[in-house]
């Protein structure tokens, strides 16, 4: 018998209103992003040709630039959606404020998969490079899991990190290893990897939106169940959550997300990691409301990133991938600090009684060492076997002698 979930708190209503307030703030950033992204570029364009393309027509280069910039802008908006939103379910399944798709080794995972898909099975296909990431993402995610799980512990957050950025690094060089006899395909392959949203268009936009519109949905019912989760297994069992349920549902929900979104641009990093802690300081740590928020901040920051990528080396451009490394890697040394000067990351209740069994045990040992050195008759009635580290030590103290 599970006993039933604990209802949510109330919150004030002043709380409510500030946080309905931020979503409609970023909704309006997203659409004067949009308007910039689909503006600006390595040609002018005037407000005539942007409302003749909307219209779908093409009749001057102009006009044709900002329909190409159309799709671009789309697949930006999309793909950083679903990269801030698995970002978000990550950290939550996990209990790792360092969890992110790139980090993860999810990421790379997907680029593995495709990259043998391409270079031994001749995949062309939009489907078939999608299945094939999403199956790569899940391999991933799995290995990674099952590796951190491993000791005594289980998956705590500390050992996630770590099999994530290992798993990440070898499968890296997996990509590396199989692409580089390839020369036919070596210079698709390593564009691709630098992830970016450049030249898309709406063919191959549409494949993926079934399965970004079904991560997103198995994101939002598993909202409610990550709140629990962050208090730890034992604590969300108590309260009458099914554990490995809600964290398989919330982890294929992310898999779904990044994998498709990998395959259409590539390995793309920092988005999931850098988005949900903005999120947080905004409208707390509820899932119900951060998750949808980290979908709408992900959007928001990788059409900025694409916009800033086409304005600062115009009239080239730099990919999307290599904008968001640079804003995403001081910010993920900055988490390393904080979380470093804060101490040890937060410890779930497994953890603690782990702990604290463990330090029971030295104690244990110390007691029994000390028994060991001291000889026979020389350890006083009332003492604490404990303190007697040194038969001398113990006589120059008093504690024992002839």
């Amino acid at each position: 018998m599970t006993c039933p979930a604990l209802p949510s708190p109330a919150l004030p209503a002043r709380s409510v209103r500030r946080k309905s307030l931020w979503p409609l703030a970023l909704a309006l950033s997203l659409l004067v992003l949009a308007a910039l992204s689909v503006g600006f570029g390595a040609r002018q364009v005037v407000l005539a040709d942007i409302w003749a393309a909307l219209r779908g027509e093409t009749a001057n280069i102009a006009q044709a630039a900002v329909s190409a910039r159309i799709p671009r802008t789309a697949l930006a908006a999309l793909a950083g959606a679903a990269l801030g939103l698995s970002g978000a379910i990550m950290q939550g399944v996990t209990r790792n404020p360092l969890a992110d798709p790139g980090i993860s080794g999810v990421n790379m995972g997907a680029s593995l998969a495709v990259v043998i898909g391409v270079a031994w099975f001749q995949i062309s296909s939009a489907e078939a490079y999608i299945w094939t990431a999403i199956l790569g993402a899940g391999l991933a995610a799995v290995f990674v899991y099952t590796i951190g799980s491993l000791g005594p512990g289980g998956a705590t957050p500390l050992k996630l990190a770590l099999a994530g950025a290992a798993s990440s690094i070898a499968l890296s060089s997996l990509v590396i290893a199989v692409v580089l006899p390839r020369n036919d395909i070596a210079g698709g392959i390593r564009s691709w990897q630098i992830g970016g949203v450049g030249g898309a268009t709406f063919e191959r936009i549409w494949p993926v939106l079934p399965f970004l519109a079904a991560g997103f949905a198995l994101a939002m019912t598993s909202a409610r169940r990550l709140n629990p989760l962050a208090l730890g297994d034992e604590m969300a069992a108590g309260l009458g959550e099914r554990v490995a349920t809600a964290r398989a549902t919330a982890a294929l929900a992310a898999i779904l997300s990044c994998g498709a979104t990998t395959a259409v641009c590539g390995p793309i990093g920092f988005v999931g990691l850098v988005v949900p802690h903005l999120c947080r300081l905004l409208v707390g740590i509820d899932h119900r409301w951060l998750l949808p928020f980290s979908a709408l901040a992900g959007a928001c920051l990788l059409m900025g990133a694409d916009v800033l990528g086409r304005v600062i080396a115009r009239p080239s451009e730099i990919d999307v991938g290599i904008v968001v490394a640079f804003l995403g890697a001081p910010f993920f040394i900055w988490i390393v600090r904080r979380r470093k000067a804060a101490g040890a990351m937060t410890m779930t209740a497994t953890e603690r009684v782990t702990h604290s069994r463990r330090s029971r045990a030295r104690r244990y040992r110390r007691v029994i060492a000390g028994l060991a050195l001291a000889p026979a008759g020389r350890i006083r009635a009332g003492a604490d076997p404990g303190a007697i580290r040194d038969p001398a030590a113990g006589c120059a103290a008093g504690t024992g002698g002839p």
